[in-house]
């Protein structure tokens, strides 16, 4: 099997090799170039110690120099230089206490984490598979390197992995393996809350959000995600619904692209129904306020698991908005711009649109027809550059203080109004004509 390698990787590991060390392309880079994927970085592992990589280039940078890794700077880019390896033993479910270089490849592929992840690869070998990694990517499955008790034991963040890999290759995770998680899941507990944010915006991300399912049914999202636990069976004996909460929301993931900020808003945005929920004296259920309560539950769980603000203020604004319904006309339109934002706004239609998607047949179509008419106002809003917020407002503050108002609280409120008066015709957004009505309430 012949890899093609980016240039720089190949002269890499020709120095390497030129200087009587082995060196090869490995992980991931190996796994996605067999399954024709664009590798997103190249690790190479060299039986050279960091001091000897360090004398053989030019720009190096130490990044994890204790565990052997030196960044080799070619050009603009960055390639991670590992030495073999051996992990000594864990005792915080993710690092080792310490590690030993060893000059055997088979050694340093064995502590890694998936038989998929464990190949390498240069010109001169070809592919080194040592623990089966070509048949469990032939029969698509994630598997642990050797017992995967001691893999999952060793760090826990594997298990997270495990399904992040499955969701990203639509494999199903190996028997043995599928078990070691069931019962190591408690562990990643011990994981920082940074890993698991990062671990699973990639499985939101993939091609198979749905695979948050499988996290559910392993036991991992009772420990890192309770709040998806509470959806699941939550049944919605309403026309408008045919799947309970949980079911319904792994619909609404995969109707909208791979964008974390969506993804992540249909991901929160019927948190808050287990709570809402009652039912009439007919039956149906009603989940009425839970919009409200699903954005709190979204920035809580953001902040437990350490996103940043700009994500957080997006995501809880575009959860809160999620079911904001309005007929389809244009002050309408103009007034949930400036709720929502311009810069939202496209969001809050994609989220509408796979919320519906994700619904029952009941008044599919009157919904979808409201969306276009929606979206139609809202390019022509944009078009004619109509104004829904103060930054778009004719006057500013300065030119109201000119004509004799005061700085503060009333100065405030008559910008708002003003705003108000302009969302409902746009015409009136000329600084002449703001000013006159400003002056005539002065007056009286």
């Amino acid at each position: 099997m012949k890899i093609e390698m980016p240039r720089k990787v190949v002269l890499i590991i020709t120095n390497l090799q030129q200087h009587g060390y082995e060196a090869y392309a490995v992980g991931g880079c190996v796994r996605d170039s067999i399954l024709n994927r664009t590798p997103e970085d190249w690790d190479i592992t060299t039986s050279a110690k960091p001091e000897e990589i360090k004398q053989l280039f030019r720009r190096t940078v130490d990044t994890g120099i204790e565990h052997g890794t030196v960044t080799v700077l070619i050009g603009r880019d960055a390639f991670e230089v590992t030495t073999y390896r051996v992990d000594g033993k864990y005792e915080d479910s993710r690092h080792p206490t310490e590690v030993t270089f060893t000059n055997q490849l088979e050694e340093d592929l064995k502590r890694r984490d998936f038989t998929i992840n464990a190949m390498a690869y240069n010109d001169q070998v070809r592919l080194v598979d040592v623990f089966g990694g070509m048949k469990d990517l032939n029969y698509h499955l994630i598997r642990c390197v050797g017992e995967p008790r001691e893999r999952f034991s060793e760090d826990a963040l594997r298990i997270l992995r495990a399904v992040r890999f499955s969701a990203q290759l639509a494999f199903p995770i190996e028997l043995e393996t599928a078990d070691a998680i069931r019962e190591l899941v408690p562990t990643l507990a011990n994981i920082s809350a940074e890993r698991i944010q990062t671990e699973l915006v990639k499985l939101l991300v993939s091609d198979h959000p749905e695979y948050i399912k499988t996290a559910y049914e392993l036991g991992i999202t009772k420990v890192i995600l309770p709040e998806w636990d509470a959806m699941v069976g939550v049944g919605q004996n309403t026309p408008h619904h045919k799947y309970d909460v949980a079911e319904h929301t792994i619909h609404a993931l995969q109707n909208v692209k791979n964008d974390k900020v969506l993804r992540l808003v249909m991901l929160f945005h019927d948190m808050g129904k287990p709570v809402m929920k009652t039912t009439d004296e007919n039956g149906r259920d009603h989940f009425k306020g839970h919009a409200a309560v699903s954005e709190e539950i979204a920035r809580t769980v953001m902040k437990r698991l350490k996103f940043d603000n700009e994500t957080i203020r997006k995501v809880t604004k575009l959860v809160y908005y999620h079911d904001y319904r309005m007929e389809p006309n244009a002050q309408n339109v103009r007034k949930a711009m400036h709720l929502i934002g311009t810069e939202l706004f496209p969001y809050y239609l994609a989220i509408r649109l796979a919320d519906t998607m994700a619904q029952s047949g009941y008044q599919k179509r009157e919904k979808l027809e409201n969306l276009i008419e929606i979206r139609k106002h809202f390019i022509n809003a944009l078009r004619n550059r109509e104004c829904v917020s103060l930054k778009m407002l004719a006057v500013t503050g300065r030119d109201l203080i000119a004509l004799g108002m005061e700085p503060g609280k009333q100065l405030g409120e008559m910008l708002d109004e003003l705003l108000e008066k302009v969302i409902l015709d746009p015409k009136f957004n000329k600084k002449e004509q703001l000013c006159s009505y400003v002056k005539e309430k002065l007056s009286h």
